[in-house]
């Protein structure tokens, strides 16, 4: 069973960039395909981008594609979401999930884009 633990949030200013990492501990990480999903305050999960197991397909949501990548890392464990131009509807918990409702994600990082 792998256990996930997101990290990396933070306030940034709008056009600003962010790294948020996703480590998992537990058997079998390299072979899931793995989604990042956001939750805005007062609105549900939000799918945002997918990869699959041997990283070498990726997926985004419309609202994000051009701005963000996904990356994995099958030796580390760990998955990323690289974020740039950053804009204020960007700002949610961002959850590192084994499938696009998110499942199995963790506790959350909050990213926050305000000037």
């Amino acid at each position: 069973q792998v256990q996930l633990v997101e990290s990396g949030g933070g306030l940034v200013q709008p056009g600003g960039s962010l790294r948020l990492s996703c480590a998992a501990s537990g058997y079998g990480f390299s072979i899931y395909a793995l989604s990042w999903v956001r939750q805005a305050p007062g609105k549900g999960l939000e799918w945002v981008s997918a990869i699959n197991s041997g990283g070498d397909s990726t997926y985004y949501a419309d609202s994000v594609k051009g701005r963000f990548t996904i990356s994995r890392d099958n030796v580390k464990n760990t998955l990323y979401l690289q974020m740039n131009s950053l804009k204020p509807e960007d700002t949610a918990v961002y959850y590192c999930g084994k499938d696009r409702k998110g499942s199995g994600r963790g506790q959350g990082t909050q990213v926050t884009v305000s000037s």
